[in-house]
């Protein structure tokens, strides 16, 4: 399973995804796919993505039992905490005496 997510991309883009997933609502698209078209699909969209945001999400074999990336500009980033990815809100992010003290707290 993939899911990619488009924003402020150009419309090309979104003519490209649709010949390979479902767009489920605007700029939002699911579908199964083979890694390797997945990683074209990813190569292609996150090179033209022009000023806008592109994320992908798979399926795998993982604590998680999926994977994410994302490419260009957007209010959030993907940490890796302890192998669990994780998203993150730029403008939430923890101080480091916070992050301290949570992690006494474990």
């Amino acid at each position: 399973m993939v899911v990619m997510i488009l924003e402020k991309t150009p419309a090309s883009l979104k003519g490209d995804l649709s010949r390979w997933l479902i767009e489920v609502k605007s700029g939002v698209y699911v579908g199964h796919v083979s890694a390797m078209v997945r990683d074209r699909l990813w190569e292609r969209c996150s090179s033209s993505r022009g000023v806008g945001m592109v994320f992908q999400a798979w399926s795998t074999n993982n604590e998680q039992h999926f994977m994410m990336k994302m490419a260009g500009n957007s209010e959030r980033r993907i940490v890796d905490w302890e192998g669990v990815q994780l998203v993150e809100k730029l403008g939430d992010a923890l101080s480091e005496a916070q992050k301290r003290r949570i992690l006494r707290e474990i």
